[in-house]
This record gives C-alpha cells, structure tokens and sequence, in this order.
C-alpha cells in the first residue's frame, strides 16, 4: 500500500510545481504545493540515476560486467591520466552528494547514500593509498571484456564482432601503460597474471578469427580486425614475456610481501564488509565459534563412529572427528564426471525448493553449468558468474573446474574434499538458492544502487546462510553423516576469517595455515593448500562469507522470536532478498523499521 501511494504523491508535487510558476502564488491551495521531502527525495534520485550514468561514461568496462551497453567498444587504459581522472570524478561526485540533506530521505534512500558515500571513498582509498594498482599485476587483463562481448548474446552477432574490433584498438597501449604502473609487485600476483594472461588466448583465439571471418561484417571490417588482432595477440605475448623476466627477478631479489598489515587491513575490512564491527572484532567471534563448532562435530562421531569404524573411538575428539571424516570422504564422484555431477544436482536442488516453498525461482532465467574459462582458473575451483541488472534475461554461469590439470594424488584429495555430502553443500551455496537465487532477486530491486553496487559480505552472507537453512528444512533427510560435514564445511568458512586475518595482519606462515585448515577444520591437503594460495592473493574477502552470515541468521532468530508464529520462512526469504545487495546491517533497517 505505501508504494501506491508514492506515484500519487509525486504527481500531486508536479501539479503543485507547475501551479507555483503561476505569478498569483496566493491562490495555490496547500495541497498543490510540493512538499519539501518529496522535492529533495526526487532530486536524490535524480542525482543517483545521474551518478550511476557519469560512472558509467567513466568506465564502460565497468558498464559492459553489468550488462549496461554504453561504449562496449571502448577498452579504458589503465594509466596515471585514467587514474587521475577517477579521483576528480570521485571529488566532483562526493562534493554532490554532500550537499543532500539526508533528514530529508526515505530509509531506502539513506541506505543509498551510504553504499555510494561508501563506494567513492572506497574508490578514492584504492588510488590513493592501497594502491594495488601498483604491486598486483593480476589486475591486467583484458580478456574479461571480450569475453562478455563475444559469449553474452545482447545484440546481434556482426554487432558485437563490430564493439570487438573496435575494444582491440588499445589493448597493446592497455599494457604499455599495465607496465608502467607496476612497481615492487608480489611474486603471487606476478605469477598469477602470467597464468591468467595465458588465459586470454581462450577468448582471442583462433574460434574468434573464424567467426569474424564467417559474419556479414565489410571486407574492411575484416581485414581491421586481422591487423588489431595481431597487435593485441603481440601485445599480450610481449606482456608475458615482461611478467616471466619479472618474475625471475622477484625470485632472485625479493618481492614485496603479499601480506598488507593491520593499518590496511582494517580500512579494507571497513569499506568491503561494512559489518558494523573490526576485523579484529570479527576474528575473536571466530575463534569462540570454532569451538563451538567442534563441540557439535564430536558428538555426532560419537553417535554415528561404530557404524563406520569397528575400532575404539579415540579419546581425543578432534582425532575422532579426523577419522570418521577420512572414512566418510572416500565416498565422491570420479574425477572425469565431477562437472558432470554438479549439472546433474541442480535440478534436485530446484524441486527440493519448490516443494518446501522456501523461496520462490524464476524458472525463466537461466542457469548454465560450464567448464570455468581458462583466463578465470587459478583463483577458486567454483564460482558464479551472473548478468548485472541491465540484462536481467542474460545467463548465470555456474563455474566449475574440471580436475583434469590435476596429478592424480591432487584430484583424489580434491575429490575427497568435495565428497558426496559436500558436493551437495557446495551447490547449494553457488546455485540454488545461493548465489544464483540471490543475484536473479538482487536485479529486480527496486533500487538500481543496491543492486549494482553489491556489498560481498551480504552476497557470500547468504550463500553460506541458505546451507544451514537447507539442511534445518530436511535436506539429507536429517542425515546425521550430512550434518558432520555440514559443521566440516561450515567450520571452514568460521576458518577462513581466521585464516585470513591471521595471514594477513598476524604473520601465519604457510605450515601454520595448513595446520589450522586440516587439523582444526579438517580440510584435505589439496583444499588447504588451494586456499593458502587464495589468502595470498586477497584480502578482506574471505571474511565475507562469515560476517554476512553471522548476521543473516541472527537477524532470522530475532525475527521468528518477535514474530512469533506469524513468521513465514518464505516470506522472509523474499522480503530479505527484495532490497538487493545491501549490506546486511541496512537491510536489517529496511525489515525492522515498518
């Protein structure tokens, strides 16, 4: 009822602004004047939709991952003259925004202004002081760009052919200028780049020149790609080559180290989380639920341990639930059909959905379960990949990495991780209704801010969240053996904001690491070393996933308590999802201040 009457409140203000340009002002009845409120709301949301189309003009990269077509054409270099150029956007764009009295703002719009309040210092704090820009190489690449041109069907085919030729202009000054900016990188990101800038070869390849050559462009449009394609096949080649003597002179000479200290830590916490707490603070509430954690793993191997084991349960729990797990892991997929199986459970985990009527899917986007592309390998073995809410019809990738680059010691402890139970587990968290639920909800919100400026914390919040809830509505039946790894994998995510604030402000070195995931969370050797690597190469991140869902499911038990039985899981589920991808804290606002 309250978005009823909004339109008829807005057009109440028009007439009211139209009567008040009459000379005889006297005569204006009360109601047909423009209400303060609403003349400064409607001017908020004129300055957003404006802010959002200047950012876009900005970066059109930035545009084309949101399914926003401005200038796909257009590939932005990264040097000190576009570096420049933000930060005056940025100033110009913050001195707007301080000018809004935000008394005068709906909640909604509060919580607006705080994400981009949020997001132009968070920007500006990039440049200007974390400076990535300089000591991770990774951050060049330009393969995502074209790839989201040549795969995503938005426009006829010649026409995206046409925005590639023209992208591939300045992909050989796209790493001159990569070049230039680095200084005193970290060997993990130096080797990362070299790796995933092989990757691009994936996207410009060989299938691109067929189809250009196959389409209806001009034979000058053609023989224009041939040329620009050969620069930037060059370019690329050049720029690893550059990245590889790198590489071997950080080994020689010493890198700058991949760890940022607590100073940075905490500002990046700050901006990316937005948690309403520290790291620091984060960490400690880590700390006291692994133990808890812990506790609940060991009695279930005690209940279930003699139906596995025919030996004494060992008086040491944490040795116990070792055992029982490596018994347990033995059950997985082969190797050869692991994506195989990840496409095969989704449909299961659809219907197991719709029959508990735990949230409502939108059988008319799709969900497309692929191979992960070779320029996107190297960072995590599964991911999602959705279109941004300008193109709400575009395909979800769901993407898994096949094990075939794995010995075969490497693929059986992979397999061992991702085991029968948790490969469940893992779908349900990027697909459904994890990832893939949120993001489709997150692009119909009504807010477009919240929708494209997402906040990580709430994504992965209610990714993590929607396992437990899964499990608590019946999913495994109960299954005691789905409930030990369950805790197994939810300790791993309790681990990760351990693991990452004692990486990157404690000092943890590699074997403490290892030590802390396999024998504390009880990860195989392959999973923990794959997320030693990721610790090294981010920051901040994998607290996310712990944070948002901390304050997911507390706000859900503070709401069935006042609720009472009037709470409606689906109904919360919507509701929650419906003000896109705020952080938690704000949509936490949203649901309680009616």
């Amino acid at each position: 009822m309250k978005k009823a009457l909004l339109p008829l409140a807005v057009a109440m203000a028009i007439g009211g602004l139209t009567a008040c340009q009459n000379t005889n002002t006297n005569t204006v009845e009360p109601s047909q004047q423009i209400s303060p409120f609403i003349a400064q709301q409607q001017a908020f949301e004129q300055l957003t939709s404006q802010f959002i189309d200047d950012l876009w003009q900005l970066s059109p990269t930035w545009a084309l991952y949101n399914g926003k077509h401005v200038n796909d054409g257009y590939l932005e270099v990264p040097n000190e003259q576009s570096r420049s150029k933000t930060l005056d956007f940025i100033a110009k764009q913050q001195a707007k925004f301080a000018a809004v009295d935000t008394a005068t703002l709906t909640t909604n719009q509060q919580i607006d202004f705080e994400l981009i309040s949020n997001l132009l210092a968070s920007m500006k704090w990039e440049i200007t002081e974390f400076k990535a820009w300089q000591w991770q190489p990774s951050n060049y690449n330009v393969a995502g760009g074209f790839a989201q041109i040549i795969n995503e069907d938005f426009a006829p085919l010649d026409e995206r052919l046409a925005s590639v030729i023209a992208r591939l202009e300045n992909v050989p000054a796209y790493y001159q200028a990569a070049q230039a900016s680095i200084d005193n990188p970290t060997l993990e990101h130096t080797q990362l780049a070299i790796m995933q800038n092989k990757g691009a070869f994936s996207v410009l390849s060989d299938d691109l020149a067929a189809q250009v050559a196959e389409s209806g462009l001009s034979d000058e449009q053609k023989a224009l790609f041939t040329t620009r394609f050969d620069l930037a096949v060059k370019a690329i080649n050049q720029h690893i080559e550059w990245l590889a003597n790198l590489e071997s002179d950080l080994k020689q000479n010493g890198a700058r180290s991949f760890r940022i200290g607590e100073a940075l830590y905490e500002k990046k916490f700050a901006f990316d989380i937005q948690a309403g707490m520290t790291g620091k603070q984060l960490y400690q509430k880590a700390v006291d639920d692994k133990n808890r954690v812990q506790a609940e793993m060991a009695k279930i191997t005690k209940e279930i341990w003699s139906k596995y084991i025919d030996t004494p349960i060992p008086p040491n729990d944490k040795l116990a639930i070792r055992q029982l797990i490596d018994v347990l892991s033995a059950k997985h997929v082969e190797r050869d059909n692991f994506v195989e199986e990840v496409r095969k459970q989704i449909p299961e985990l659809v219907q197991f959905v719709n029959d508990k009527k735990l949230i409502t899917l939108d059988p008319t986007k799709p969900l497309v379960v692929r191979e992960t592309p070779a320029y996107m390998r190297g960072f995590a073995g599964a991911s999602i990949s959705a279109p941004g809410p300008y193109e709400k019809g575009g395909n979800t990738y769901y993407n898994v990495t096949p094990l075939d680059g794995m010995s075969d010691e490497a693929a059986e402890s992979y397999l061992r991780e991702y085991n029968h139970w948790i490969l469940q587990v893992l779908n349900i968290h990027e697909a459904i209704p994890g990832h893939y639920t949120q993001l489709v909800y997150s692009n119909e919100s009504p807010s477009l801010v919240k929708s494209l400026f997402g906040n990580g914390a709430m994504i992965e919040g209610w990714a993590v969240y929607t396992e437990r809830m899964m499990l608590e509505e019946g999913y495994g039946n109960f299954e005691p053996e789905m409930w030990l790894m369950y805790y197994k994998w939810n300790l791993r995510v309790i681990c990760n904001t351990i693991l990452d604030y004692s990486i990157q402000v404690k000092g943890m070195e590699e074997q403490q690491a290892l030590d802390l995931m396999m024998n504390e969370a009880f990860q195989q050797r392959a999973e923990a070393q794959g997320k030693w690597r990721r610790a090294t190469l981010s920051q901040v991140q994998l607290t996310s996933y712990y944070s948002g869902y901390r304050e997911i499911y507390d706000l859900r038990e503070q709401l069935k308590v006042e609720q009472g039985d009037d709470f409606d899981l689906r109904k919360f589920h919507e509701q929650f999802l419906s003000y896109g991808s705020a952080p938690v804290k704000h949509v936490k606002q949203l649901m309680t201040s009616n």
